[in-house]
């Protein structure tokens, strides 16, 4: 298992999602693995893009943690999905000239910078990479699809369960776990922000998850006893992730 402390590099982490989703031949592998990337790093609660933007570049998270996000008018914020090493969470400004949606950091990160006309040339060089970016792209979109669902629908004692189990196996799908441990390094703000519940709320409802030892903490690192029950308790089913079976077992 690779820790956050390790470096890692950005076609290692790239590769490593893809893999999760997408079988990759070594051909492709090899072209990843040659892909210019420009590293960069950003400390905690900084922009990587906000609405109205037009990148010419995607980035991809090769350490830390990002949140997509929204503001009101009245300026609150509701995240709208978190971000692991490996994603790249602006792939739609391939498609898209103008972005609607902010990225942030939540941690220090470390960030690789691909330029779209390197993104064209790769896939119209290796066709088949063009379907696995797609299917990166559709795995985002469904799992837009269950937040909705989370926090219309579900309590919120299900909904931070729930992306508990998300957090883990995404993270354990690019070899981020450690048996039942993991980082998941989101603030109880962060956390009301992504499930639609007060901070307070969010508080109690850890206090609760941990009473139940569905969960134990140590600072941003969690490990789940019983990943049954924790399963059972957030509503959890995996298959809105669409990872290959290997990749989390």
């Amino acid at each position: 298992m690779m820790t956050p402390s390790e470096s890692h590099t950005p076609q290692e982490m790239m590769i490593r999602k893809l893999e999760s989703i997408f079988a990759l031949t070594s051909e492709e592998e090899q072209a990843l693995i040659s892909l210019p990337i420009q590293i960069k790093f950003l400390e905690t609660n900084r922009n990587i893009v906000t609405v109205g933007d037009q990148p010419s570049h995607c980035c991809l998270i090769v350490e830390g943690f990002t949140c997509v996000h929204k503001l009101s008018v009245e300026g609150k914020r509701q995240i709208i999905a978190f971000h692991v090493p490996g994603d790249i969470p602006d792939l739609q400004s391939l498609h898209l000239q103008v972005l609607d949606i902010n990225i942030s950091s939540i941690t220090r990160c470390k960030l690789g910078f691909i330029k779209h006309t390197d993104l064209h040339q790769l896939c119209e060089q290796h066709p088949r990479l063009t379907p696995a970016l797609w299917r990166e792209t559709l795995v985002h979109a469904s799992i837009f699809r269950e937040w909705l669902l989370n926090n219309g629908q579900r309590s919120a004692y299900s909904r931070v369960a729930h992306l508990i189990c998300e957090f883990m196996l995404r993270l354990k799908a690019v070899g981020l776990v450690d048996d039942t441990t993991f980082t998941m390094p989101v603030t109880q703000a962060e956390l009301a922000d992504a499930t639609g519940i007060t901070p307070v709320h969010a508080n109690r409802v850890l206090q609760a998850l941990r009473s139940d030892g569905l969960i134990s903490t140590s600072r941003q690192q969690i490990t789940i006893p019983d990943w049954h029950e924790i399963q059972l308790a957030g509503e959890f089913d995996p298959l809105y992730l669409h990872l290959k079976e290997e990749a989390i077992t």
